[in-house]
């Protein structure tokens, strides 16, 4: 009797403490620019509280996020109705499908006073992202954008990185460092230096996307 009430009450706590992570997730504010994330939080393993999504990160507090699909996206189809509406309720305005999405339905989706843009990306050429994630650090109104790929690891890993040298000043050894951290130990094809080396000749900042030092502030990591 005694060990079917330890068993039960096991239990119960295992359930309550489900209920309570999942409403944390349900009630997690990704709109807030709070001094910039760790680097725990910007390694961290999550889905964000989107079902099917894995590591899920912040990149810039309240303004980037980046991610990708739990077992990976081998018929590039991109998020799910249910993943953009969850996105679009979460508060984001615009979210990037990074290198892949041959077979994706890019749109938009309402859901009611907010409305999440999905768009194609490139890791060779950023220029069209990083006027969308600068315009959203401008407009504190308007929520964040999430860039991912079929895993989370490499090519939105490089659009990261990248937002990191345009947006906080990083140099490209900080960024590539970062996303060297970041990649879990994927392989990469024809080496992982090669690999981001290669994008990273491509990617040039942007002068006419400044930013002011309290703004940096605001969203650059710690």
């Amino acid at each position: 009797m005694k060990n079917q009430t330890k068993f039960l009450t096991v239990i119960t706590l295992a359930i309550c403490l489900l209920i309570d992570l999942n409403a944390q997730a349900e009630t997690q504010n990704f709109n807030a620019r709070d001094q910039g994330p760790s680097a725990e939080q910007m390694l961290a393993r999550s889905n964000g509280g989107i079902d099917g999504m894995a590591f899920f990160r912040p990149v810039l507090s309240g303004v980037l996020y980046r991610a990708g699909f739990s077992g990976g996206d081998k018929s590039h189809t991109g998020l799910s109705a249910a993943q953009r509406q969850d996105l679009c309720k979460a508060g984001f305005s615009n979210a990037f499908y990074v290198d892949f999405g041959s077979n994706t339905d890019f749109n938009s989706t309402d859901c009611g006073e907010n409305k999440l843009n999905y768009h194609k990306a490139n890791s060779a050429n950023t220029q069209e992202a990083m006027k969308v994630i600068h315009d959203i650090i401008k407009n504190p109104s308007k929520g964040p954008a999430l860039v991912h790929c079929m895993w989370g690891v490499h090519s939105s890993g490089s659009v990261a990185a990248m937002a990191l040298v345009q947006f906080c000043g990083w140099s490209d050894t900080q960024a590539k460092n970062y996303w060297e951290k970041a990649r879990n130990n994927a392989n990469c094809s024809g080496g992982c230096d090669k690999w981001i080396d290669g994008k990273f000749k491509q990617f040039k900042v942007d002068p006419k996307l400044t930013l002011t030092t309290e703004e940096q502030q605001r969203i650059c990591p710690k």
